[in-house]
């Protein structure tokens, strides 16, 4: 233990933590006067086609398949199923933080998956999108946007841009699993939240290691039940067999109040250092008990400061759930000052 502060307290000494936690207040002021919304969203287009409007709805539950996945490089050596990811993913600063540990990281896992993996299609279910107590949305729209839902930011924040593109087909796929599995779903158009593309814009940079394959963004529901969100995750197994890499992007450790103390004392939270180690545990346990042990998470003394809201949490369980009887494996553990970067995949890399 001794060790392990001391290893704290030198991380939280160096120049990038100092970055860290003066761009970061930008993000705490931000949620101080205008928490996160899916009310207000301006949208850019990345593909140079007239501007959509940022969401639609479209709730009759076609059948049919419209449009269709273009044909990226698969692996074809990948003898099973694609591994299933959690990335933790910072606010838009991130992006920008290249001193920081967890943008070489993301970008270290972007190249595992464009090179390793090389799935057909991204599925991802971000911290910043739920739609209803009981609704799963699931982006349908090919044309996709990306969404500018943060405020109080440098003017060039809204003008960063990431260009991908959506799949109907994949889309109709996991619209296809969740109806079987008995979920109430609804299709609609929508960008991609700064939830996702902040995160991917480092992972897989544009320029330097593009992802080249269709992102199908998907919602959480709109409470803090972590069982409803594994088993969505056990409703789109099945989609590792078509090639397809479901990742939850969230964090494991996210607690904006207390920014405010971090940035006073430079103090790593003790429930940052505990909450952190426990769900290290709880993703890493055998398949047959990490249900009830993740679910146990949110009735720990700690859980509540560690998340004060719980849907940066809620994608791991999404991502755990997918991973049926494949083993979690932390890819890195970093908590520092109210949250942590943590990474994990769950099964193994073709050799």
């Amino acid at each position: 233990m001794p060790l392990l502060l001391s290893s704290i307290h030198s991380v939280i000494q160096s120049k990038y933590f100092a970055l860290l936690l003066v761009s970061l207040s930008i993000l705490l002021v931000y949620h101080t006067a205008h928490p996160y919304t899916n009310s207000i969203w301006r949208t850019v287009n990345t593909q140079s086609t007239p501007k959509a409007t940022s969401i639609t709805s479209d709730s009759s539950h076609r059948n049919t398949l419209a449009g269709s996945m273009a044909a990226p490089t698969a692996n074809p050596n990948l003898p099973g199923r694609t591994p299933v990811y959690f990335l933790g993913i910072g606010g838009p600063n991130s992006m920008e933080n290249k001193d920081h540990p967890a943008y070489a990281k993301l970008t270290e896992t972007g190249l595992e998956i464009t090179t390793k993996v090389k799935p057909k299609a991204v599925v991802v279910f971000s911290a910043h999108w739920q739609a209803g107590p009981n609704t799963i949305q699931i982006n349908v729209g090919e044309q996709v946007d990306i969404i500018y839902d943060f405020y109080g930011f440098p003017p060039h924040y809204y003008e960063k841009e990431y260009p991908n593109r959506g799949s109907s087909e994949v889309a109709e796929k996991v619209i296809e699993k969740l109806t079987s599995a008995g979920v109430e779903v609804e299709r609609v158009k929508r960008g991609l939240d700064h939830g996702v593309w902040a995160g991917f814009i480092v992972a897989f940079d544009p320029k330097k290691n593009p992802l080249n394959v269709p992102i199908v963004q998907v919602s959480l529901y709109d409470n803090e039940d972590p069982d409803k969100h594994y088993r969505i995750g056990q409703a789109l197994e099945g989609l590792r067999d078509e090639g397809i890499l479901i990742v939850g992007a969230g964090m494991v450790v996210h607690n904006t109040r207390d920014f405010r103390k971090t940035l006073a004392t430079g103090e790593t939270m003790p429930y940052t250092l505990s909450f952190d180690e426990g769900l290290k545990e709880a993703v890493t346990a055998k398949p047959r008990e990490r249900q009830a042990k993740m679910s146990a998470l949110l009735r720990r003394s700690d859980a509540r400061n560690a998340h004060p809201s719980v849907e940066h949490l809620l994608p791991i369980h999404v991502s755990a759930g997918a991973a049926g009887s494949d083993l979690g494996e932390s890819l890195w553990n970093f908590p520092e000052g109210s949250l942590s970067w943590s990474q994990y995949r769950f099964g193994t890399l073709d050799a």
